[in-house]
């Protein structure tokens, strides 16, 4: 059953119309019910706002990582552990294949239902599963294998054991480590990009965001909290946090940007897959065009511009 969220009350209404019409075998009515529906979907999402866009990169039926792992990839297996401590379930690392391309996928799962919630620690990785995302790029790194990371984390466990065992320490050997990779690397944001929890899978050739993902240096509730004392400015700390795709696409700290179907990925997940599928495999033709040192030299560029406005 789907989830709607409090913007969604209009588009919920009409689905119910249409389920009782469907019940009732009337296709005159399905028809004109589902015209009005197109036109409220358009109405609705073309006139999103910025705190909108939040609860959508949040929504609960939102693809996470292992659902495009599981339709995109082939022949795929997972790399656990980072051969130091542990096995973080918080980050996914498969080889396999997308189409006919070797790749190396690293993602961050949140986790469905509150066991596996719990297991995923919400998607919020430890120290250990950034060095076990860095294992698994090392690895492509030696074969010559593209790397796909993808991004959805509320931010990096704050808990006293990740602080324990360093983890500012493996989120910063990753910034760097990731930075000086000699392989095609591309990442795409597919929900909420937390902060350092994100950045540290984040730094590549290409970073990406889907249409309503959300990438942010602070929850807009802990900005509201710090900067207005006030818990209930969640949405004016949103709009001045500029955390959407088009925001940052418009700063120029993001490349592209994944457009996902209009009514959201949590709707039309078959086509929000495919299109990040089709985005990755596009991206690597483009990268692998170049020489490694033309390669390295832009994604060194890319890297040293950022939060510069001169």
């Amino acid at each position: 059953m789907a989830t709607y969220l409090d913007f969604e009350q209009n588009l919920q209404k009409i689905e119910e119309e249409i389920i009782l019409a469907k019940a009732k075998a009337d296709e005159h009515a399905v028809d004109i019910l589902k015209a009005k529906l197109d036109k409220e979907v358009v109405k609705t999402y073309k006139n999103l706002t910025e705190y909108q866009k939040l609860k959508l990169a949040r929504h609960p039926d939102r693809p996470y990582a292992l659902d495009y792992i599981r339709v995109l990839m082939r022949d795929a297996y997972e790399i656990h552990g980072d051969r130091h401590f542990a096995d973080d379930t918080a980050i996914v690392c498969y080889l396999g294949y997308i189409g006919d391309e070797k790749v190396m996928v690293i993602g961050e799962q949140k986790g469905r239902g509150t066991k596996n919630k719990i297991m995923r620690n919400f998607g919020m990785p430890n120290p250990e599963g950034y060095r076990k995302a860095l294992r698994a790029a090392k690895m492509a790194e030696k074969f010559g294998i593209p790397i796909l990371m993808l991004v959805d984390t509320p931010g990096a466990y704050p808990g006293v054991g990740a602080e324990e065992r360093s983890q500012s320490e493996a989120i910063a050997r990753n910034l760097y480590e990731f930075s000086d990779l000699n392989t095609i690397t591309i990442s795409v944001v597919i929900g909420e990009g937390g902060s350092g929890g994100a950045l540290a899978i984040g730094i590549a050739d290409k970073l990406a965001m889907m249409r309503y993902s959300i990438f942010s240096v602070i929850s807009p509730e802990g900005c509201s909290a710090i900067l207005w004392d006030d818990p209930t400015k969640v949405e004016t700390a949103t709009a001045a946090l500029k955390i959407s795709s088009n925001d940052l696409y418009e700063l120029k700290l993001i490349d592209d940007i994944i457009d996902e179907p209009l009514i959201g990925a949590h709707r039309e997940k078959e086509e929000a897959i495919k299109a990040l599928g089709d985005y990755f495999l596009r991206s690597v033709k483009e990268l692998r065009a170049l020489d490694s040192q033309t390669r390295y030299e832009k994604r060194y560029a890319k890297l040293m511009a950022l939060g510069s406005f001169a």
